[in-house]
């Protein structure tokens, strides 16, 4: 179904679109507390316009193992029909419609997260295509690139050999980092007390549960946290549910950070109101692109609540990223993965990479830099 009608097309409207799967292993054994990841998924879009230029998106696909099934025939079936035909500088009517059309079907199937996840692909690559016209980057295009380097943390550390990742990072210039939680009281507090023991007093130490915890199960873990002075806690209650954060921070006192598993603006304002978020963490290849992305930022800055998106995907998940904080004063952090990861740097021309713990943000035309062909072609999967 195309949105225009083929005698109205112009060079910047979409003709084709490509979904492709990329996979690749890895061998450094990566776990959350609900579930280990033996290889890195993502889908990447691809939209065509008339006068041949080519935007790039990302849908996060890490889980489940299905997941590039069902995102495939979302985006063939459910998502493109909408897009293909449209031009691609109504960046705000095609997400309007896409939501509009698509949210309904959304809370009948019960699955909100894979169709805003899909959502989230084709707005990027329309941004990309967007700033490509311009010739420019996608902040300078929208609205001003306030800012050329943003800091940057070291994520998912452990749960195996913390020790030596952690005196990895720190040699990297890392001053902030982020360790896996929610494998038990004692190996939780082991790993913290031998992070704590190789990074010294100075450095700052957050956690990542995963969701792993009831509501009792985290109070009773409070006192191991605070010993070892962690900064932060991202989703520590199973169900992410507003009431029982509030009631968390209420017994602990914790910072706590989450995002990464809502959707949409509307949600996220709910959570950037509360005092008990210290720090909202949207995922622009989940939860709706860099659009809505950016209107969180701005929710959040009206709150006072500070923006660290989170990033767990590949090479168009960064940049992209890295384009909303060059673009948005909200976000005052960026997670940066520093585990084994085939589908990020690998696939990027000249790869954005920290220095003592600050990332230079690219600056070329779209995404801010190119993607290797052949690289992507190598990750690709084959029906």
């Amino acid at each position: 179904m195309n949105l225009l009608d083929g005698s109205r097309r112009t060079g910047a409207h979409v003709v084709d679109a490509r979904v492709r799967v990329l996979r690749g292993q890895v061998t450094d054994g990566i776990a959350m507390s609900f579930a280990p990841l033996a290889c890195r998924t993502t889908i990447l879009l691809e939209l065509r316009t008339a006068d041949g230029r080519t935007g790039r998106g990302e849908s996060w696909a890490n889980f489940p193992s299905w997941a590039p099934a069902e995102r495939l025939a979302t985006l063939r079936q459910g998502v493109l029909p909408l897009v293909v035909g449209a031009d691609a500088r109504e960046i705000g009517r095609i997400g309007e419609l896409l939501v509009r059309r698509l949210e309904p079907l959304a809370r009948q199937w019960g699955a909100p997260g894979p169709i805003w996840q899909a959502i989230s692909a084709v707005d990027v690559a329309l941004w990309d295509l967007h700033a490509q016209e311009a010739g420019v980057s996608i902040a300078s295009c929208g609205g001003g690139r306030i800012r050329d380097e943003i800091p940057v943390y070291a994520s998912s550390l452990g749960p195996e050999d913390v020790g030596e990742q952690a005196r990895g990072v720190g040699k990297a210039g890392f001053r902030a980092m982020k360790v896996k939680v929610g494998f038990g009281r004692d190996r939780d507090a082991a790993n913290l007390a031998e992070i704590r023991a190789e990074v010294g007093p100075e450095a700052e130490i957050s956690v990542d549960a995963n969701q792993a915890w009831t509501l009792g199960e985290a109070v009773a873990m409070a006192p191991i946290l605070d010993e070892f002075g962690v900064e932060w806690v991202e989703e520590p209650l199973r169900g992410n549910d507003l009431d029982d954060l509030e009631a968390l921070h209420r017994r602990t006192g914790w910072r706590i950070a989450t995002g990464e598993n809502i959707y949409g603006r509307r949600e996220f304002a709910r959570f950037a109101a509360s005092p008990a978020i210290a720090m909202i963490q949207p995922d622009i290849t989940k939860m709706g692109g860099l659009s809505e992305a950016l209107a969180v930022c701005r929710i959040a800055e009206a709150y006072g609540t500070a923006v660290a998106p989170h990033l767990y995907g590949g090479a168009v998940g960064l940049l992209a990223t890295l384009q909303l904080a060059a673009w948005s004063p909200a976000v005052t952090t960026v997670e940066y993965d520093v585990r084994e990861n085939p589908l990020r740097d690998p696939l990027i021309v000249n790869p954005p990479v920290p220095v003592a713990g600050r990332i230079v943000i690219p600056d070329g035309p779209g995404l801010g830099a190119e993607l290797v062909p052949e690289a992507l072609d190598i990750c690709e999967e084959q029906p």
